[in-house]
């Protein structure tokens, strides 16, 4: 099984549901929008790992709506699969340029989409998303969602454990509690920016004496993740 996330955009409700039921059987968590603006709410809010975008959409089109999400730099690196009715060469060129990573031709077989899904998955998750990161110690496993500490266990909840791999996977630049709180949690979040301290307290808590002054203070900016513990001051 795979957490992964999948959005499908398309106004046919038929066609949604039976993509969504082939994802959901091949593992994959299946969302689901009729339009642009929806698909848009979704996307900023949940931050899928692909979207199977069909290029027919009421008011806004999906090809529109592509080359939106590849301007914003908090949506840009979601691969796209264009679904589309039309074969020409020039609709395939257009998705392409506009920043899809694939497209499929209407009909097609659910094998075939999740194959390609799966093919796009591969080309596009950046490097330690999925593999486990290990620093000084600090194992991060996101396939078993375990983190240890030089072989022991430790427990933390799902958002400490995803602003961890964030962390994990960004070392050595400060962020502030807003790029935080984007990346993390999501930009249709609304919640305060202390919130950040809030969580950050509590993985500091968690990660225990040795491995919570990796997470350095950076003053008046917002927190850094670092290897060189003995420069690092504790809040």
């Amino acid at each position: 099984m795979s957490d992964r996330t999948i959005l499908v955009v398309d106004d046919e409700q038929p066609i949604r549901e039976m993509i969504a039921t082939a994802l959901e059987m091949a593992g994959y968590v299946a969302l689901e929008a009729a339009d642009a603006r929806s698909a848009h709410s979704l996307i900023v809010d949940q931050k899928p790992d692909l979207i199977l975008l069909d290029w027919m959409l009421p008011n806004t089109s999906g090809i529109e709506l592509a080359r939106r999400l590849k301007k914003d730099e908090l949506t840009a690196e979601i691969p796209i699969i264009m679904l589309t009715a039309k074969g020409e060469e020039d609709h395939k060129v257009q998705g392409l340029e506009a920043g899809a990573d694939d497209y499929i031709t209407k009909p097609f077989s659910p094998r075939e989409l999740v194959a390609r899904l799966k093919a796009v998955l591969r080309r596009t998750t950046p490097v330690g998303v999925e593999q486990p990161l290990e620093i000084r110690g600090l194992r991060l496993d996101p396939a078993s969602h375990r983190v240890t500490a030089n072989g022991k266990g430790m427990n933390m909840g799902p958002t400490e454990f995803r602003l961890l791999q964030f962390f994990m996977t960004h070392l050595e630049r400060a962020y502030t509690r807003s790029q935080l709180l984007d990346q993390v949690w999501g930009g249709n979040v609304y919640v305060d920016e202390r919130t950040v301290d809030v969580h950050i307290r509590r993985l500091r808590k968690a990660l225990g004496e040795e491995h919570s002054r990796m997470i350095q203070t950076v003053r008046g900016t917002g927190y850094r993740f670092s290897e060189q513990v003995e420069n690092l001051n504790a809040e």
